[in-house]
């Protein structure tokens, strides 16, 4: 005997994961985790025996609800599934699985679509934040098809915009979470900073790195990722996270020199393995960085942003994040604040059914 739970398999964004309505999953979060972990096949390397694809970027979850907010459509409940753990985290959004979001919502009644574009508004559950997910719904149906391309993905998909309104400190209480530009870690000059996503930029050129090292030999590189994890823990509690050793934030976020004519480079530990891109809200927080003077990528790029509005190019393994910032207060002198962050994701209805997992781990009647 096996339990079937309604469910979608979207590509949303750089990422993959299944997406439920929060109706057909139990309401005790303990059961609700477990019927997940069987869900994906966890802990286990490989995920063999469930529908998780073995990383972290596949082992993702989205639990959706209509909203109680008159000001938004629906809440969004983000959940990482960790590969080879029996573990279940809520700790962080993902925005690469709210792209996702809207064609769901539409697609299971939740949000009735227009003729055209459907605008939908999210309430991000894990850290209180919105955003409005612009959707094309020509003839009142999800349309996945288009021109637009994002690196990480082959071919082009429909675009879906996504504006983002009051992130800012979104987890942590603060856009810099430690009352500084920059802290002083273990020796490393480190900017810990929170526009949606926490992160702890760090100089690559610190560790002996250019920035332009793959994911497979940074991964490699034992000594760099201790570093890296002995900073991480300290940087915890200092961004208000308390202990994060069972946590997948702060983000760690090594910053070079543009290699490809972009804004800034990067390699992002996510937190113990390495971003074959770099996380929508992660590249967020490195964009509005790179605007706020003192910063570690504002050293690492020499300076140069300017009020107002401008779209960076952020640097990653598999190509460019464009992120579009408006923000006031670049030079210290004033109080910085950030207007408004936006960005393009794309997302695709993989399969729609039902995933089954044992009885013994669906909910208990």
């Amino acid at each position: 005997m096996q339990t079937a739970i309604p469910c979608m398999v979207m590509r949303g964004g750089t990422s993959r994961g299944l997406y439920f309505l929060a109706s057909d999953l139990p309401d005790n979060v303990n059961e609700r985790n477990r019927v997940l972990l069987a869900a994906m096949g966890s802990p286990d390397d490989r995920q063999i025996d469930g529908m998780g694809g073995a990383h972290p970027l596949t082992s993702k979850v989205a639990v959706v609800s209509p909203s109680a907010d008159p000001d938004t459509d629906v809440d969004y409940l983000f959940l990482q599934v960790v590969v080879d753990r029996a573990v279940v985290l809520d700790v962080q959004n993902c925005g690469n699985i709210l792209a996702g979001v809207g064609p769901f919502a539409i697609e299971r009644g939740l949000v009735e679509a227009s003729d055209g574009a459907t605008d939908v508004r999210i309430h991000m559950v894990n850290t209180g934040g919105r955003a409005v997910a612009r959707v094309q719904t020509p003839d009142g149906q999800v349309n996945y098809q288009g021109e637009a391309r994002i690196d990480g993905v082959p071919g082009t998909s429909a675009p879906i915009p996504i504006d983002f309104l009051d992130i800012s400190g979104s987890s942590c209480g603060a856009l810099m979470p430690t009352g500084n530009v920059v802290d002083i870690i273990n020796g490393a000059e480190v900017t810990c900073i929170d526009n949606g996503m926490p992160v702890v930029l760090l100089k690559a050129a610190d560790f002996g790195l250019t920035g332009a090292e793959s994911p497979a030999e940074l991964e490699a590189n034992e000594s760099v990722k201790h570093q890296l994890e002995e900073i991480r823990l300290i940087a915890g509690p200092m961004m208000g996270l308390g202990d994060v050793s069972n946590k997948t934030v702060p983000k760690m976020c090594l910053v070079s020199k543009p290699v490809s004519g972009g804004t800034i480079n990067t390699r992002t530990f996510i937190p113990h393995r390495v971003h074959e891109a770099i996380g929508v809200l992660g590249s967020v927080s490195v964009a509005t960085a790179c605007m706020r003077s003192g910063t570690v990528a504002d050293q690492v790029i020499g300076g140069s942003m300017k009020d107002g509005t401008l779209s960076l190019e952020v640097e990653h393994p598999t190509g460019f994040f464009t992120v579009e910032l408006e923000v006031f207060g670049t030079d210290q002198e004033h109080a910085f604040s950030v207007k408004r962050a936006a960005l393009l994701r794309t997302a695709r209805l993989l399969m729609r059914g039902e995933v089954l997992v044992p009885a013994d781990h669906g909910p208990r009647v």
